[in-house]
């Protein structure tokens, strides 16, 4: 059995550059530079890092989505980099994503229950009426309406496209998935409400995830370790805590001074709120 659920090392991910005047294709442009990054089952991982530093293509390459150029991707031990789409259509169950935009990632001319059942029948988890009943219970257990099965994307609000986001996620009962920049789009009382459900979700399905944000504040909050990318390189990595509490690199050390983190002064708590 893999020590851990996700293991990448050495990755190396470069695009074409752009056409010249006569269709040729320019030099190819590293986005990531012998990237390592593991994530142990039922783990927490958060990926962060300023516009541009490569979290999302990292987040990606880790789902097969891209393929690296170099390095090596294991999931629970076999290696999927050098994996077509064909071969990868068999590990889609098991690795999941959530969007940053559900808008953009939802079909605006299909109901949410068929945007929600197809993939149980894509992968053949079970037949149509016991598909059915899946997606109700896990509509009702990310906290919204059966009504909402017969709607548009246009028709829910941000948070509750998010949320169906999380349940079109989860309803294959995947052991790997991952959240890229989930809440940014989403007012604070939101950001809340689908982290909380997020959490729970984690525990009850004993998830692994990748959860690649901007925001520090959520980041140490949710995650169990940090990976610190800047210009396509891990430049930082550790445990949540020890990063925040101790950062050995400038760069991160600037990433945190940059953001108003909460302090609490539990003395002037405990006076204010004897217990």
């Amino acid at each position: 059995m893999a020590e851990f659920l996700i293991d990448a090392r050495g990755v190396v991910v470069a695009y074409a550059g752009r056409g010249g005047p006569f269709g040729r294709r320019g030099p190819s442009k590293p986005v990531l530079h012998a990237v390592d990054i593991r994530v142990g089952k039922g783990e927490t991982v958060g990926i962060v890092g300023e516009s541009g530093s490569g979290k999302t293509t990292l987040g990606r390459a880790l789902l097969g989505l891209v393929r690296p150029s170099e390095g090596s991707i294991r999931f629970d031990g076999s290696e999927i980099a050098a994996l077509d789409e064909n071969a990868m259509r068999g590990l889609r169950r098991r690795m999941q994503m959530i969007f940053q935009d559900p808008m953009s990632s939802l079909n605006p001319r299909r109901h949410i229950g068929s945007t929600l059942i197809d993939p149980l029948l894509l992968h053949r988890v079970c037949r149509r009426d016991a598909a059915e009943l899946r997606v109700r219970k896990v509509i009702e257990r990310v906290g919204l309406p059966p009504a909402v099965l017969g709607r548009f994307p246009h028709q829910l609000s941000g948070g509750q496209r998010q949320r169906i986001g999380i349940a079109r996620a989860v309803v294959l009962e995947p052991e790997f998935v991952l959240a890229d920049e989930i809440v940014s789009g989403l007012d604070v009382s939101t950001q809340a409400q689908v982290l909380a459900l997020l959490g729970e979700l984690k525990r009850e399905m004993k998830l692994a995830m990748a959860f690649i944000s901007h925001d520090l504040s959520v980041v140490r909050a949710v995650c169990n370790r940090v990976y610190v990318l800047r210009e396509g390189r891990v430049v930082e990595e550790g445990p949540c805590e020890e990063v925040f509490k101790a950062p050995r690199d400038a760069y991160t050390k600037s990433l945190i001074d940059a953001i108003p983190l909460p302090v609490i002064d539990r003395d002037w708590l405990e006076r204010r709120v004897p217990g």
